[in-house]
């Protein structure tokens, strides 16, 4: 049996997952970083995207975030964020809308144009767009 910990995943809804887990895969600003059992005691910051799970027995479970904060201590990993969704549950019409009206209000820049609003819509849809495409991928869903 592999070694495991205790991964916790909490948005401002609720707790989204609790169990242990293999390996914890995310998206940082510096790139993808995995976190093992082990892992030196770790706070960093989370871009949008996915998150991985590699749980106890080998399954991989995906999650998107909308950003936030990854913890590390010797016995569990935790991740806090405003939205989290399970990959299976995104909507990718939706998603490719939301990046077609981002791209649309960055494009036509009017008097009140909030720019960091609009490049802030067009980073989530980008990053969930990219959560589904890494689920089809490497997971086939």
């Amino acid at each position: 049996m592999a070694i495991t910990v205790h991964c916790d995943i909490v948005s401002a809804e609720g707790e989204i997952f609790s169990g242990l887990v293999e390996m914890v895969i995310a998206h940082g600003n510096l790139g993808d970083m995995g976190i093992a059992p082990g892992h030196a005691p770790l706070i960093t910051d989370l871009k949008p995207g996915p998150i991985r799970l590699i749980k106890q027995g080998g399954e991989a479970e995906v999650f998107y975030i909308s950003g936030g904060f990854l913890e590390v201590q010797p016995n569990m990993v935790k991740v806090l964020a405003d939205t989290v969704q399970r990959a299976g549950d995104l909507d990718e019409a939706a998603a490719q809308e939301a990046l077609k009206q981002a791209e649309k209000a960055l494009h036509s820049k009017g008097a009140e144009f909030d720019y960091g609003a609009a490049a802030g819509r067009l980073a989530e849809a980008t990053a969930q767009l990219r959560t589904i495409q890494q689920v089809r991928k490497k997971f086939g869903g």
